[in-house]
């Protein structure tokens, strides 16, 4: 099979924009994907990120706008010559045909030879942990199985991009989980320039190299998942992924403040607009009534606790009435040691986690 280092193509998208009547699902789209990265496109239904992968595999045509692979402009080039693998949200595998008849389709529309037919076959179902399994009919097989032949008929050609639209929805909670570790640990193997589409926070987190969030057909953010989690470029991106509260927030002769308290920080606020706070449940700590110089403090009302086994889900209000939420681990301690609903607390939130964005998608 082909060395991972020549298995991968960078992508440049220059102003790709679609439009079906006055709805824009893509708007001026610019994006570059490296060579042999995993790229997600995260956002909710209807953001767009589907239609720019269905442009990407050519069944799109957009109305403006460029798509190279590496140097070559694809932008009129039919998706059989466009050399991308493809797994879909369905599978779309042929019921009539065995497993390995379903992967080696893409190898008898080629016209490869036979017995070549045969050895990548037998190499793709090897990959995907499916050896041995290639005169089974597709009705034979479980949920995960027919995912994992799925994948192997989109890598047994050898394509230096592979694109999956949501290929791990239909699965449950923990095969999901398994899968999303299978999946990167096959992209880091192949070398391939991978491009996944999801609606899962958690899923685009746990996989790529870089997560590209859209919504109503723009970009919102681009950056590792530390950087998107961290650090989101908007309130859009904060309330998407992950949990969060936002306290409105004031820039005060330098100062930003937060019901006419002082805020600590870490970094200068960003410029312009209406500010918000952000708040993270596992970002909030309980502390003590003196509490540590290097956090910010708010006093708030125990309204509730959940216990979640393995961690505990208190939710409290603020004096302006925001509700707010903690989420910690659960310690042998720690439930009884808790307060009570209708108690007094006070929460402190670390400055360097003390993360401001401007209000709305930037």
């Amino acid at each position: 099979m082909r060395d991972a280092s020549a298995a991968a193509l960078p992508i440049r998208i220059q102003g790709v924009t679609k439009a079906y009547g006055r709805v824009r699902a893509l708007d001026a789209m610019d994006l570059d994907i490296r060579s042999g990265e995993f790229m997600t496109l995260l956002g909710p239904s209807g953001s767009g990120k589907t239609t720019l992968l269905m442009v990407l595999a050519g069944f799109t045509r957009p109305d403006a706008g460029s798509l190279r692979f590496g140097e070559a402009e694809m932008i009129r080039t039919p998706p059989h010559l466009r050399g991308v693998g493809m797994v879909f949200q369905n599978y779309a595998l042929f019921p009539h045909m065995s497993v390995a008849g379903n992967v080696g389709y893409p190898l008898r529309i080629r016209r490869v030879p036979q017995a070549e037919i045969a050895r990548r076959v037998d190499w793709a179902l090897e990959t995907v942990q499916l050896g041995g399994y290639g005169a089974r009919r597709i009705d034979q097989l479980s949920g995960g199985q027919r995912q994992r032949v799925a994948l192997a008929r989109a890598i047994v050609f050898e394509p230096r991009i592979l694109l999956m639209d949501e290929p791990l929805s239909a699965l449950d909670k923990k095969l999901r989980e398994r899968m999303q570790i299978e999946l990167r640990q096959l992209h880091d193997k192949l070398g391939m320039t991978t491009v996944y589409v999801t609606h899962d926070q958690r899923e685009a987190l746990t996989m790529s190299d870089r997560i590209a969030v859209i919504n109503h057909g723009r970009l919102m953010q681009l950056g590792d998942p530390v950087a998107i989690y961290d650090r989101p470029a908007n309130r859009f991106v904060a309330d998407f992924i992950g949990e969060s509260a936002f306290l409105a927030v004031a820039v005060e002769d330098g100062e930003v403040r937060h019901e006419g308290r002082p805020l600590r920080l870490d970094a200068p606020p960003p410029r312009g607009g209406r500010l918000l706070l952000v708040l993270r449940p596992e970002r909030l700590q309980l502390v003590a009534s003196d509490p540590a110089p290097d956090m910010n403090h708010f006093a708030a009302t125990v309204e509730g606790i959940v216990y979640q086994g393995d961690s505990f889900l208190l939710t409290a209000r603020l004096g302006d009435g925001t509700e707010i939420a903690l989420r910690d681990v659960v310690r042998r301690d720690t439930i009884a040691a808790l307060p009570k609903p209708g108690e007094r607390i006070v929460l402190g939130l670390n400055v360097r986690d003390t993360v401001l964005v401007p209000d709305g998608e930037g």
